[in-house]
């Protein structure tokens, strides 16, 4: 121990570009963290290579950059996973524009496939059953840890480590990422498992099987946007058939949400988004109606097809205040407004509080589903087909190209969902 603590101070000298008081600082010179980098630096796979790439997160409104790391190290619980695809989210360009704080450097991307290269020492042998070496899979972006006082309590999607540690430090749930650089040794933080990579570490209850049936690029969205959309069709809105649905902003996210709604049964579902090549694509995908918001007033046009009621759930899928404020008053009495969009830190949205009170209006944060109880059903839509994965992805892209992709979400030219392939 000795040896790995003054190994500590030394690379903690060398490495002038953090600051003293960096997070990122701390976190390499505890020399635990020492003792995982000089483990990982002569680490092969199964006699394969020793390292990889992966796209790096700076600073906000700086580009990614592609670099190369020590191959990560799955731990007791944990696969190492050769990654084949990951989707392109608004989550991760929140991160990119500064408008969510996540610490950096760090490796964005959360919706992944790819097959189970490595298992991690000591790990439970029903999860080496479960999930053996050659596996195709494909992992949640809510990591549950299966312990804690929610995951125990079957809220997977609030799971306390999961916020303790990915989101709020961009680690694992024993504190360390698994992420080191090749040449310098420094430590790299994990946005969920960090798939916008060759090789990512993912906890065992945060993935599910991926039939021989479904391909690797176009399943990867299974993750988040249709686990996010089916936790907030079957938990938040507790969907029922014949129900009426209105999904504002149909995105990848909404445009799962619609197919969603289809699946369990929905009578009518309204597709509101202010572009109408969206718009056609959420009706080709099962929305009964489409309200273009730039050009119709949506609270009129809503009570309109409704015969002046409103609808049982609207799903905000932007987090936009205006947006926030347009489902709550689209619902009817007694209805439910689900709020799955994230904005900015500290957007706040207005609410009519005596209408909320006297006409029971429920108003629900949705952030994604429970990952061992639902992922497999989100894989199971998909393979029978209920869920068409063909025609929600709508742009492949290389890896080399992650940049350009998000430049385009953001700029509203990806009209469905992209993804990345990152390996073959």
């Amino acid at each position: 121990m000795a040896f790995f603590s003054s190994a500590s101070r030394y690379l903690c000298r060398r490495r002038q570009i953090f600051t003293p008081y960096s997070p990122l600082r701390r976190l390499f010179c505890d020399s635990a963290s020492a003792e995982e980098q000089i483990k990982a630096a002569g680490y092969h796979v199964g006699g394969g290579p020793s390292f990889m790439r992966g796209t790096v997160f700076w600073e906000p409104n700086r580009p990614l950059t592609m670099e190369e790391f020590q191959m990560p190290r799955p731990k007791a619980g944990e696969l190492l996973i050769k990654t084949k695809a990951c989707g392109v989210c608004h989550s991760d360009l929140h991160v990119l524009k500064g408008e969510l704080p996540f610490s950096s450097p760090c490796v964005l991307g959360h919706e992944i496939t790819g097959e189970v290269v490595e298992i991690g020492p000591h790990t439970d042998v029903s999860i080496r059953e479960r999930f053996p070496v050659g596996s195709h899979v494909v992992g949640a972006f809510i990591m549950p840890c299966g312990n804690c006082f929610f995951c125990v309590r079957g809220q997977e999607d609030i799971c306390e480590a999961f916020f303790a540690y990915n989101r709020s430090k961009g680690t694992l749930y024993d504190g360390q990422t698994r992420l080191f650089l090749r040449n310098t040794g420094n430590p790299v933080y994990m946005y969920s498992m960090g798939g916008l990579a060759e090789y990512c570490v993912i906890p065992a209850n945060a993935v599910a099987i991926l039939p021989s049936s479904l391909p690797y690029t176009e399943s990867a969205i299974l993750g988040c946007a249709v686990f996010t959309a089916y936790g907030a069709m079957r938990h938040a809105a507790e969907l029922h058939a014949g129900d009426s649905v209105a999904v504002v902003g149909v995105g990848g996210v909404g445009a799962s949400c619609i197919q969603i709604a289809r699946a369990f049964g929905a009578a009518e579902i309204i597709a509101v988004d202010v572009l109408d090549e969206k718009l056609s694509k959420a009706v080709s995908l099962g929305a009964t109606h489409a309200i273009n918001a730039s050009k119709e007033d949506v609270i009129e046009k809503i009570k309109e097809i409704t015969g002046g009621k409103g609808v049982d759930v609207a799903v905000e899928a932007l987090g936009k205040p205006i947006t926030f404020v347009q489902c709550t008053k689209v619902v009817r009495d007694g209805g439910k407004a689900v709020m799955v969009g994230l904005a900015p830190t500290n957007a706040l949205g207005e609410v009519d509080i005596t209408r909320l009170v006297r006409r029971q209006i429920k108003i629900i944060g949705s952030y994604g589903a429970r990952a061992r109880q639902d992922l497999p059903q989100v894989v199971k839509l998909a393979e029978t087909g209920i869920f068409n994965l063909k025609n929600t992805v709508s742009r492949k892209c290389r890896f080399e190209e992650a940049n350009e992709a998000y430049k385009d979400l953001d700029g509203g030219k990806i009209i469905g969902r992209a993804v990345i392939e990152i390996t073959e």
